[in-house]
């Protein structure tokens, strides 16, 4: 449910696998940590894949198209994000040290590749007029039901405030979900809250969320924490919504 992981000797984090580690996810979760000059191929033939610069420079290749994305952190700015179909083949080049997480799940669909910009995505500040602001949270979503209704996927980005909640009010809902965090210094700490279990979140840290249990997240103060949402849709059953505890649904009538 809590995975404390590190780095294999080829930069590699495996965070899930849907026929090992954390199976129940649905998904396969890799996070690559690239040296400069690194070149890494990409080719699922029967899984739809996104491919999230989390930092550094790279050049995305795909379909005889080339884009060049760069991001100093996940701080401070915003997402590039390639999501190809089954069998369509993409080569990430760093060119600097570079970070980043692909996630992956089976697709029968066939779909049009999207490359997604700064630009494309839209930053929600939450929390910040409710409960004097201790919720106080930036949300930004890739890509979920509504604007890919093709995939079997979700991605997006929470940064939450130091010494602020966000997943709040506590929520389940019946599809997995994968955060994989990071802190903006490498000592932050924060809590992860799953069902009745609680976990200390740590930089590089990785919850694996089964659908029904519900996950507050805290971060400790002076330390912002970021996370990568990975949400893997049910057959018949897309992730659209949320459903809160019903025993802190007063909290919204605030």
């Amino acid at each position: 449910m809590f995975d404390y992981l590190t780095f294999d000797t080829a930069g590699k984090k495996i965070v899930s696998r849907m026929n090992g580690i954390n199976s129940n996810m649905l998904m396969d979760i890799t996070v690559y940590r690239m040296k400069k000059g690194d070149v890494l191929d990409i080719l699922n033939k029967d899984k739809e894949t996104a491919i999230l610069l989390l930092e550094g420079k790279i050049t995305y290749q795909w379909e005889a198209q080339t884009e060049a994305a760069e991001r100093s952190d996940v701080f401070s700015e915003p997402p590039y994000c390639l999501h190809i179909c089954k069998d369509t083949k993409s080569v990430v080049t760093a060119l600097e040290d570079s970070e980043i997480i692909i996630q992956s799940t089976t697709n029968d669909n066939t779909f049009s590749s999207h490359f997604y910009k700064p630009t494309d995505c839209k930053i929600e500040l939450m929390g910040e007029t409710q409960w004097e602001g201790t919720a106080k949270r930036e949300v930004l979503t890739i890509f979920d039901y509504k604007n890919a209704p093709f995939s079997n996927m979700v991605m997006g980005e929470v940064i939450t405030k130091a010494g602020r909640w966000s997943s709040y009010i506590p929520h389940s809902h019946p599809q997995p979900e994968v955060y994989y965090y990071k802190f903006d210094k490498p000592q932050g700490f924060g809590g992860a809250f799953i069902g009745e279990n609680v976990f200390k979140v740590t930089d590089g840290s990785a919850a694996s969320i089964p659908g029904g249990l519900t996950h507050p997240q805290t971060a400790a103060p002076g330390y912002n924490m970021y996370y990568c949402w990975m949400i893997r849709h049910l057959d018949n059953n897309p992730w659209t919504t949320r459903d809160n505890d019903p025993v802190h649904v007063w909290l919204l009538e605030e």
